[in-house]
C-alpha cells in the first residue's frame, strides 16, 4: 500500500471521529463561555442570565419569547407559563449536568417528555422542564433542564419531532433550598432521566460523572451553604 494511500486513510478515519464527536456533543463546546450574545427578539422578555446561557450554549432568540403560551396540545392555564421562574434573577453561581445520548444515537421528544414527567419534573417558564418545591411551586425552581440545542427550548407543538444529542440540568444559585438540598435533588433525578432515556450522565466538563467528580461537587456547595450562612463580617467600633 503506497504512502499517498495511506494518508488518504488517516484523513478518512480522522473525518469520521470529527463526525462522531459533533453527533455526540451536539456542536463543539466554545471557549470563553462567559461572554455575552444579543438577542434578535424584537421584545424583552425575562432571561435566564448570560452565564446560563454560556452554560447552555443557546443564544437569547431561544428565550425572546418566554412569556407566549405554548401549544401544549390542551387548554393549559395562562399561568402555567410562570411556573419555574425565579422570584430574584440575581444569582452567583452555576451548577450544571448533561444527560447524553450513546454514541450514534439521539434523545427524542416524546420520550424527554415521559421521562421528565416520571422523574417529576414540571413544564413552564422559557419553555423548559422545572423541578419545583412541592405545594411551593410560587417558590421558584430548585433546578431547571434545557434543551442543548438551540434554541433551548422544547416546543411542544414540535415535540413529536424533536431530537437532540443531549438535555442540560442546570442549578442556579441560590435557589429556593440549600445548595446541597438542590444538588441532592437533582443528580438522582439526572440519573434517573438517563436511565429512562437509556442516556449517560455528564459533567459540565462533558466528560462521565464519576464518584470523585460527585464528592467534589458536594463539597463546593457544603463551603457555598457556610458561606452565605455565615454572618457579614463589621468593623469594630471606636472607643
Amino acid at each position: 500500500m503506497s504512502e499517498t494511500t495511506l494518508i488518504r486513510i488517516g484523513i478518512l478515519v480522522a473525518g469520521i471521529i470529527l463526525f462522531a464527536a459533533i453527533v455526540w456533543f451536539g456542536r463543539p463546546k466554545k471557549p470563553g463561555q462567559g461572554r455575552r450574545v444579543d438577542g434578535r427578539g424584537e421584545r424583552i422578555a425575562p432571561t435566564l442570565g448570560d452565564e446560563v446561557r454560556a452554560e447552555l450554549d443557546v443564544d437569547d432568540e431561544a428565550l425572546a419569547d418566554a412569556d407566549r403560551q405554548a401549544d401544549l396540545g390542551f387548554d393549559a392555564p395562562p399561568q402555567a407559563q410562570e411556573l419555574g421562574r425565579r422570584v430574584d434573577e440575581n444569582f452567583d453561581k452555576i451548577v450544571s449536568l448533561f444527560v447524553a445520548a450513546r454514541a450514534g444515537q439521539l434523545l427524542r421528544g416524546p420520550d424527554i417528555l415521559v421521562a421528565a414527567e416520571k422523574a417529576g419534573l414540571t413544564y413552564g417558564h422559557m419553555d423548559v422542564f422545572h423541578r419545583l418545591i412541592d405545594r411551593k411551586p410560587e417558590a421558584g425552581p430548585i433546578f431547571s433542564v434545557a434543551n442543548i440545542l438551540k434554541p433551548g427550548s422544547f416546543d411542544m407543538a414540535t415535540i413529536q419531532s424533536l431530537e437532540t444529542p443531549a438535555i442540560a440540568f442546570f442549578l442556579t444559585l441560590p435557589a429556593p433550598v440549600s445548595a446541597l438540598e438542590a444538588w441532592d435533588t437533582l443528580l438522582p433525578t439526572a440519573q434517573r432521566m438517563a436511565e429512562l432515556l437509556d442516556g449517560i450522565v455528564l459533567d459540565e466538563e462533558r466528560n462521565a460523572l464519576g464518584r470523585q467528580r460527585i464528592a467534589h461537587i458536594r463539597d463546593e456547595l457544603r463551603a457555598y451553604d457556610r458561606q452565605r450562612e455565615a454572618p457579614p463580617l463589621t468593623r469594630p467600633g471606636r472607643w
